[in-house]
Parts: C-alpha cells; structure tokens; sequence
C-alpha cells in the first residue's frame, strides 16, 4: 500500500502537532489525514481506521456524560429564543446557587458541563468588558454578580470541567442602532484583546487579525473567557441564526486560531474542527455512528455544516471524491426539559429517569457523548423534578456498571479484562471471535465493548455476541459501530461464556475492553393509546418517547388515576378498555410486588368526531387533517404576510376547555409561537392564551399548553402563528383540545 500525505496547512489549522507513527499495518494519524490521490476505494477505507483521536479529543471521550446549562433572560420572559430588545432588568435570579447545579450533575455521573454564557440575544452572564447588555446592568447582585463565576468556582470544588457556549449570533447587537453586528464596517488589522480603562488583563499574550466590529467584539469576550474563567475544555458554537440577511460573516479560522493557543485542551463544537451534532435535540441515535468522517476539501476549507443525515461515514460515503479523513466524533444533546430553557413548572415537560437512562446507554453505548441540559429555574437553581432524575438516573448508572459481572473470567486476551485501555487484544484478521469463559453462570443483560480507538482508531462496523447457556450457544445481541464504547442491550440471559463475533471491519479489530452487566429494570413503560369510540385501552411495553401511543400485551397488573394523582395499589386496576370520550389527564403504571414502573402521564382530548377545521386561506380539506388522528397527515400552509395565520376548529357543541395538544409534522410545518382564542359564535372572538413552543425543529414531539382557567365555547382557533427562526411554512400533524362537556 502507497503511503498517505499530510497537508502541511493541517498543521496551521488545527494549531496542533498532526503526527503520524510507523506500525507493521502502516502509518497511524492523528485527527487528520489527506488521501494520496492514487488510492483505491479499498485503501481509502482502510486508511480511514487508522485516523486517531487527538488528546483533547481522547480527554472529551472520558467525560461521556456532560451536563448543559441554558439560563438568561429567556428564563424569565418564558420564550425559547429571545429578541435582543430584552432589559437587564429581566434577569434576576432570587436564590442563584451554582453549587447545588454541580452536586446534582454529580449525583448524575456527569464530569463536564457547558454553560451558555451568551445566547442568540446577545446577553451576557459575566462581567464582559465590551458591553452593558450583561448582568452588570440588571439587579442581580446589583450589577456585581458574574454567573460564569460562580460556576467556575463550583466546577473547581465538585471537580467537574468546564466549557462555555458564547452564541455567534447576536440579537442584540443586530437591534441596537450601535450594534456591531452586521453594520458594513471595513476589515482591517486589529489586535485582540482591545484594552479597556481600568479592567486590565492579567494575561498578557495579544493576537492580530483582519477584522471586522463584530469579529472584534466577540473575539475580546473569547478572550475573556478563556483567560479568566479557566481552564476552559470545552467551546461551543451552534450555526443558528435568528436574524437572516444581515451580511455579517464570522472569521472562524481566527477564533479557532486564537482557542487552541488559549485554551489547548478544549474541544470546540458544531462550528468547529473537534465535535459535531449527533443530527437531532430529541435523543435519537444512529445506529452506526462513525467517528471518522470523509471530507472533499481540506479541513480548513470545509464550512463544518449540521450532519443530519443517517448514513454519515459508512463505506458507501466513502468516494473516489473523498480526499481527506477527518477524526470528529458525535456528541447527542438534549433537553431534560421541552425546551432548552425553563420555562415553568406548570406544563413544561420534564423527561423521565428511565427515559433519560434510555438516552445514556444509546448514546454512550452508541459511540456518541451525552450532552443533557438542564436548565436552572427563575430562582436560579435546578427545579425538585429535574434534580430528581438525576439523582435517579445516578444511582442506575453506578449500580449498574459499576459492577463488572466479567471479574473472574477468562478470555481469549487477558489484554480486554484488565481495564487498561492501552492494552488490547488484536484479531488475526478483519473477521474475528473473541470468547470470554465466567467462573460460573451469571446473569447478564448488558455487554460492553470498547475498541482501542487512542492506539488502533475505528475499525469495527457490524458485530453479534452469543452466550452460552446450558452448553448451546445462543445469538443474543448484534451491533453496527463501537468505538468509544459499545453497549449491547438484551433479554436477561444466564450463561457461562460468551462469544463476540466481529463480522465486518475496516481493519483487523482491536479491542480494548470488555464487560459484562445486569440491570435489574423496574416494569415497563405502560402504553395508552384511545381509538375513535372514544375507549382507552393499556398495556405493558418498552418504549421511550416523551408521550408513548399504542398498545402491548397485558403482561402486569396496571393501576391508573384520571384525577392527577399518581397510581399505586389503592388505586383502580385497569382490566379492559374504558371509555373516555371527553379526554383527561391518565396517569398509569404497572406494579409487581414491590417493584414500581415509571409513571406513565398523558392528556387526552375531547373525541373530535364530527369536527371540522379551516384556516386563514378559507382551505377546509387540509386543515381537517388535524383532526384525523392520523400522526403521518398534516396541515401545511406558507406564513403570510398579509394578515394573521391561524386554523379555527369547531368542536359543534359548546364544551369548556382548559388547554391544547400540538403534534408538529417532522417532515415540515412547524409553529413557534402562537395564541389561543374561542367564540360561542364564530363571529365574536376573546383571546385567552399565548404561548411559544421551544426547540420545536429539532426536537418535533407533542406540546402541551394548560389555560389558567377554563372557558365555554363552541369554535378554537389556533390563532397568531409565528414558525420558528428563519423558517417560512407553518402547520401541524394534530391539534387536540382539552376540555369537558358544560
């Protein structure tokens, strides 16, 4: 095999030491590889497997689990993404503790946290030098409080790592006639940081750039905070942008320039060389997930576009235009709330523990990291929900893999036992079995597996285990990528030995580690689904969306509520289809012994049949199609600018409602903001509510929003809609309403 070449501009780009080291399978490298042009498909596939992580990147693959802090105005004015017009006046937390955030992150087994120190409307959580739109201006502490202080210092004392998210968009500085962003200003030869009377900077290094105002102004508050909030190990910028059209152009090769002198071990996101999204902010996971992806342009010429796709870096991706292998491994975000802010406690959403656990064994078990936000309250501090997932979701994580059921055991290397992940065992070849013999049957549910990505990178792409149990060998479990970590999740199994079977791979596998684990799950998830008469029906299954719809086998005792109280023994037990045609709130769950499954909690509406919809165009058909039931139909229509968008819903009977249900359609059509109005008419109109749906894109699942009080009426509309960001189509999948009969 011809050897590959390093572009030399890699070395400018990744401001890091791009090295390669000579083995008997050739040369290794690490983050970053150019293909020699001459290379078959072949070659260029097994190169791929001997790309490696750098340093940073390997230091970032130990916090797995990382904890996300959106907190600001947007807190207290309830809105997902705020406008830039917001008062200082607005952020003022009552009882801020940064510390109680750490010891619950703790408690979860996170060893990271990001916080949001400026998102897109421009407000600032720290005593930044270069504006008055921080908390230097709002009451809090009276203008003395730094949040990104506080969590430094409590990052220190919990021994948790930090990282900062600093928005490139600005709201802010778009609105104000001042502002720097976007106002046309010539590049020239500027040098960061721009000193400040009185707030002179302990470090004293400068950097000089073409720049313009707003390249400027946020490379000074980069500075800022990487040098006086430090160590920094993670930066994290999002491609959002809230405000179209102005022009304004980021030099990003600066930025990256001037972070890997400042702060050499941070990571940096989505914008950026080292990290990317998994593809979505609801916790769905690929079920192959590559760390190495193919590139057409050199690194320092690709624009680090959002990878939504679910093929990202399988062989097929794999060209004769590919000409460069990037190492940028995945990182799953996602909201322990709906919403990446909180926004209240009344309707807002909060994820369940066994939800959130799902979430960590697919994604940290999938070769991803797991990136969760818990936003802190208007009080400034977790909410009692949210605090008590974590700490739930703590306790599986180390009850469960905190036990190593392979201890004891024998394997075909000694090398995957040990627990050092510089040791592995190597395959004879690209196909290959590895057996592990237990000193006795165990029971067992999980297996984990670890490739030697730091030594040997990614080579593994489909994989089978097998147990043996009573002497047979038994298929259990099978896998696509592993990486970082693989988790093979199945049925409860007793053996005494196992088999993993590597199938497919890039280069002959090299495994670091394996073990083995048994999680005692609680019953499962009860499934509640209504059909068109109106009779609910229930039933035990797995699954681990925000609201489950369908129905299973009866296979345990389930006891409900319909009056908002949780189910146990004394509550009813459920033994056949009822009929609930006016909707309610239903909380379930199963119960064995003393053994309690999750709360099931929906909210049904009032039986639509019979009602029609229309909209603002005068359309019916389309708009009815809320009405269906039917979660794949939508309504869809383009937002108008000639007057107000909305979908009006005659129930033909007056009812007095209390709330709505929103399912956005995940192949478009979405609405951000909105109000709700009722008419016993049709003709006279009392607007009763408004409201905004956070995140609602990238994490399209139902919505839920509760009126203060009831009201009667005959005809809803669905009225005042705005879709989010940039986007120009509104619409939805379903729309209930909540309500009972007067």
């Amino acid at each position: 095999m011809q050897k590959s070449s390093l572009n030399p501009f890699v070395f400018l780009f990744l401001l890091a030491t791009v090295f390669s080291c000579k083995s008997p399978e050739g040369e290794f490298f690490v983050q970053t590889v150019e293909i020699s042009p001459d290379y078959t498909l072949e070659q260029k596939i097994e190169l791929s497997a001997r790309v490696l992580p750098h340093p940073r990147q390997l230091l970032w693959w130990e916090d797995e689990f990382k904890g996300f802090i959106h907190f600001g105005p947007n807190t207290f004015s309830g809105r997902e993404w705020g406008t830039g017009l917001e008062v200082p006046a607005l952020f003022n937390p009552s009882e801020l503790d940064t510390d109680q955030w750490c010891e619950h992150m703790k408690a979860a087994g996170i060893t990271r946290v990001v916080m949001v120190v400026k998102h897109h409307e421009g407000f600032c959580l720290w005593q930044t030098r270069y504006t008055s739109h921080s908390v230097a201006s709002s009451p809090w502490e009276n203008g003395r409080g730094d949040v990104l202080r506080n969590l430094s210092e409590s990052c220190k004392k919990y021994g948790l790592r930090l990282g900062v998210y600093l928005s490139p968009a600005d709201l802010y500085q778009i609105e104000s006639a001042e502002g720097y962003y976007g106002n046309g200003s010539e590049f020239s030869q500027r040098t960061i940081p721009r000193q400040v009377e009185g707030r002179p900077f302990q470090d004293k290094r400068t950097f000089t750039y073409q720049l313009d105002d707003y390249n400027e102004y946020f490379m000074n508050q980069l500075f800022e905070l990487l040098t006086e909030y430090g160590p920094i190990y993670d930066v994290w910028f999002d491609g959002a942008n809230p405000k179209p059209g102005t022009g304004q152009i980021y030099t990003y090769n600066a930025w990256y320039e001037m972070i890997r002198e400042l702060a050499p071990d941070a990571v940096i996101f989505g914008k950026g060389p080292d990290s990317r999204w998994c593809g979505n902010e609801g916790g769905a996971t690929r079920e192959a997930e590559y760390n190495v992806i193919p590139l057409t342009v050199a690194p320092n010429n690709y624009d680090w576009p959002d990878r939504t796709e679910t093929n990202i870096a399988g062989r097929e991706k794999i060209t004769e235009e590919t000409g460069w292998f990037h190492y940028m491994p995945a990182e799953t975000n996602t909201s322990i709330r709906h919403g990446w802010f909180w926004r209240n406690d009344h309707e807002q959403q909060v994820r369940s523990v066994d939800n959130v656990f799902d979430i960590y064994e697919r994604s940290v078990g999938g070769n991803s990291q797991f990136h969760l936000n818990i936003p802190p309250d208007n009080r400034g501090m977790f909410a009692d929900r949210d605090a008590h997932v974590l700490k739930e979701v703590g306790k599986i994580i180390n009850t469960v893999y905190g036990n190593d059921l392979l201890e004891g055991s024998k394997a075909s290397d000694k090398n995957v036992l040990d627990g050092n992940s510089d040791t592995w065992w190597q395959a004879p070849g690209k196909e290959a079995m590895l057996e592990v013999e237990l000193p006795e049957k165990r029971f067992i549910n999980r297996f984990m597996i670890k490739e030697a990505i730091a030594h040997r990178g990614e080579r593994v792409e489909e994989h089978y285990l097998e147990a043996r149990i009573n002497g047979e060998w038994n298929k259990v479990a099978e896998g696509k990528t592993i990486g970082h970590k693989r988790i093979l999740r199945f049925p409860g199994v007793e053996a005494d030995a196992f088999r993993l079977h590597i199938t497919m791979s890039r280069l002959a596998p090299a495994i670091a580690h394996i073990s083995a684990h048994y999680y005692d799950e609680p019953p499962k998830k009860v499934l509640i689904s209504r059909d068109e008469d109106g009779l609910v029906s229930m039933g035990v299954g797995l699954s681990f969306s925000w609201n489950d719809y369908g129905t299973s086998d009866l296979t345990q005792n389930i006891y409900y509520t319909t009056d908002g109280i949780e189910p146990e023994l004394s509550s009813p037990l459920y033994s056949g289809p009822f009929s609930l045609p006016l909707g309610g709130q239903i909380m379930a769950r199963a119960i064995v012994g003393e053994r309690k499954g999750p709360v099931s909690d929906i909210r049904m509406g009032i039986l639509r049949t019979g009602w029609t919809a229309t909209d603002s165009r005068g359309r019916t058909e389309e708009p009815s199609r809320v009405l269906d039931g039917n979660n794949r139909s939508q309504w869809i229509t383009e937002e108008s600018d000639s007057g107000p968008n909305s979908i009006t819903i005659d129930m033909k009977q007056p009812y007095f409602i209390s709330g709505i249900k929103y399912l956005p359609h995940p192949d478009g059509g979405f609405v951000e903001s909105y109000e709700v109005e009722v008419s016993m008419n049709g003709e006279s109109w009392q607007k009763i509510h408004r409201g905004s749906f956070g995140n609602i894109v990238n994490d399209p699942s139902e919505r839920i929003a509760l009126f203060s009080e009831s009201y009667e009426a005959r005809f809803v509309r669905f009225a005042g809609l705005k879709p989010p960001g940039s986007f120009t189509t509104l619409g939805a999948a379903e729309i209930e309403v909540f309500g009972e009969n007067p």
